[in-house]
């Protein structure tokens, strides 16, 4: 059966999501829902119109699903939209400064430091890197005991973690995927909950319970990065560059501003390996959590994507880099970002009045609200919106998608650096672990959950089948 057959005649179960209502919540009602997962703020409107905008909880706010409307907040007037505020007080406190969080001139310098290492070059050279860590994963789970069920969300953060300790910190991280994990998932579960002081503008001094309880996470975070500096500027005494040439860390204390030629603060370096340590490998890692989720309710695609794997050979790495070498294998990665987008919600505030194309009008300090999740599971975007269908992303349908009605990395400027990157990475552990293994869900119907980033709100338990087994059974 090819991939293009197995796509159209697999079971069109419905994959969990919350059920949108058509009633209007209350303001109470808002605040405990974007406490507890903002995504069931969203009502049927939101899935049906382009654009809704009114006065709400934040103040005068506009909801786009509008490509026309997205492309230019996103792209055309990039500089009349900066982050709101309510996102830079939940990921600043344990991100600091970093890519994701700056504004102005620090995010360009920073931007610019970082770009030369996520070039298509650069990221060739890495995907050979990524096979490693990624068949080691497939080994490991293979020698569990067979039938055990097992966390695969916690098996995708350490495998993603790895990846990113041998290509991006020359393994100056490597051995601590348990910890930054469960650190990861306490930040996310604490100080990733949007907390109502918050939302009615309080006072900064006012105790908040998340940022409370997140602390133990953040001083973790700043200890191991300290560590990883003071240890990386030892060698640097003793070498000028790391074994196996430069770095990402390498590339953060050696940057330069271009007009100063002053360097990045330590403070900056810091921010940053912490901003790629976590929302760098988190991102992918509920990427592939998702993506192996589906293939377990679609029997037909999973078969096929292991014919689509068996009959790439060994490297992966050149098949993943090759226009359609593993089509399947990445369409179905990007049918999970569309279903269960890593980062499900952008936001920005306007700086300054804008007519946004004839579309809407939007008035200086308006929340500007994009959200991922809304926008790919949107009515007059996509057909069966709420469906599991990979073969949207196969080439010569894929060609045929809006460019700004799928934003799994977002758009403009401030685009996810890493998103070649991250899709090298999905394809080749998605690869190497359908070459040997089969996934089970083995749980309750999991529940997206959206804090910061979108999770399975507990965690996805699997059983892992070795593929060989199975053969030799039939």
């Amino acid at each position: 059966m090819t991939a293009a057959n197995a796509t159209r005649t697999a079971h069109r179960r419905r994959p969990p999501a919350p059920v949108p209502g058509d009633r209007e919540l209350s303001r109470l009602e808002l605040l405990l829902r974007l406490r507890q997962n903002p995504l069931t703020i969203w009502r049927q409107r939101h899935f049906r119109e382009p654009i809704v905008a009114g006065e709400g909880i934040f103040g005068y706010g506009v909801v786009l699903s509008d490509p026309v409307a997205i492309r230019h907040v996103l792209v055309e007037n990039a500089a009349n939209y900066r982050k709101d505020d309510l996102q830079r007080t939940i990921l600043a406190p344990g991100l600091g400064e970093g890519l994701l969080t700056a504004e102005g001139e620090a995010w360009k310098r920073a931007r610019r430091t970082l770009a030369p290492l996520f070039t298509p070059r650069a990221v060739t050279a890495l995907a050979r890197r990524m096979e490693g860590p990624a068949e080691a994963a497939a080994r490991r789970m293979a020698r569990r005991r067979p039938g055990r069920v097992v966390d695969i969300a916690q098996d995708m953060t350490r495998v993603t973690y790895d990846i990113l300790a041998e290509t991006m910190f020359s393994n100056a991280i490597a051995g601590g995927a348990d910890a930054f994990g469960k650190a990861l998932t306490r930040y996310f579960e604490t100080q990733g909950k949007i907390d109502p002081l918050d939302i009615l503008g309080a006072p900064a001094w006012l105790p908040r319970l998340g940022r409370w309880m997140a602390r133990p996470a953040v001083a973790f975070f700043e200890t191991q990065v300290t560590a990883i500096i003071a240890e990386r500027q030892m060698l640097r005494a003793q070498r000028p560059v790391a074994s196996g040439g430069p770095d990402l860390l390498d590339a953060l204390l050696d940057a330069r501003d271009p007009e100063t030629g002053t360097g990045l603060s330590e403070a900056e370096v810091g921010a940053n390996v912490i901003t790629f340590i976590g929302a760098g490998h988190e991102t992918t890692a509920n990427a592939l959590t998702w993506s192996l989720y589906l293939l377990s309710q679609a029997p037909e695609i999973r078969e096929a994507l292991e014919v689509e794997v068996d009959a790439a050979g060994e490297d992966l790495a050149a098949a993943a880099l090759s226009g359609n070498g593993l089509a399947l294998t990445r369409a179905v990665i990007e049918e999970a970002m569309r279903l269960y987008p890593p980062v499900p919600s952008l936001s920005r505030t306007a700086l300054a009045d804008d007519a946004v194309g004839g579309r809407c009008f939007i008035p200086k300090g308006a929340l500007v609200v994009i959200s991922p999740y809304l926008l790919h599971r949107h009515e007059t975007l996509w057909s069966e919106p709420d469906r599991f269908r990979p073969e949207r992303f196969l080439p010569g349908a894929r060609e045929t998608i809006e460019r700004y009605a799928y934003l799994p990395f977002g758009a403009g400027p401030r685009i996810c650096i890493g998103q070649q990157f991250a899709m090298v990475e999905a394809t080749i552990v998605l690869a190497a672990l359908v070459r040997s293994l089969r996934f089970e869900h083995a749980g309750e119907e999991p529940a997206p959950v959206h804090h910061v980033t979108l999770r399975p709100r507990q965690g996805m338990p699997m059983r892992v089948i070795s593929r060989k087994g199975k053969r030799q059974e039939a």
